[in-house]
């Protein structure tokens, strides 16, 4: 699939915003997103299609952590390499299961804990998909809401940055749709008089 950019949002201090409908796994970016559970097994969806792409190294990584760590509370993140893909690193982000409770909260949590080790980690630019959206359930018109929200008022609250590139990056043309609805709405400046 040829990757499109739906939309483009500049902020005052050069900080991008991008809906983007195509491949997760061939973003042009620092560091990807993976929508991941609390043990890191990356079997199906965007998890799986990111092992497939990248290799095993990235699964490998992936249980190190977990090991190491312990699982991955929901809504925050960790982070391994991205093995062969364009991309540097792989944030993994634990999302909610829709019904849990708190949901958008814990949403906005791994939207802005993988944003925040994007930082740490000297990452320019990353590309996230529709996180909790999937198998876990969360409507995709509420994902869209807290994940252009959490990101807008990331990159407000750092101008000056590491971060300079957001990507909203999803492969089906429903979901970028929603994502794009929802990025006109809460950043086309308008133009009524």
């Amino acid at each position: 699939m040829a990757r499109q950019v739906l939309f483009e949002h500049q902020t005052d201090s050069g900080q991008v915003i991008r809906i983007v409908m195509g491949d997760l796994t061939a973003e042009p970016v620092d560091a990807i997103v993976n929508a991941a559970n609390e043990r890191l097994a990356h079997g199906g969806g965007v998890a799986g299609a990111i092992v497939r792409q990248g290799g095993q190294v990235i699964q490998a990584e992936s249980d190190e952590w977990v090991q190491a760590r312990g699982p991955v509370r929901t809504g925050t993140a960790a982070i391994t390499s991205a093995g062969t893909l364009p991309a540097r690193y792989v944030i993994h982000a634990v999302g909610p299961v829709w019904g849990s409770g708190d949901e958008e909260t814990k949403l906005a949590g791994a939207v802005r804990s993988a944003l925040a080790l994007a930082a740490e980690g000297d990452i320019r630019s990353i590309s996230l998909p529709a996180i909790s959206s999937g198998i876990f359930g969360s409507p995709k018109e509420l994902c869209a809401q807290v994940m252009i929200g959490t990101a807008t008022d990331y990159l407000a609250g750092n101008p000056a940055g590491v971060v300079r590139e957001v990507n909203l990056c999803n492969i089906d043309e429903q979901t970028a749709n929603i994502f794009l609805d929802e990025a006109r709405r809460r950043l086309e400046v308008s133009t009524d008089s």
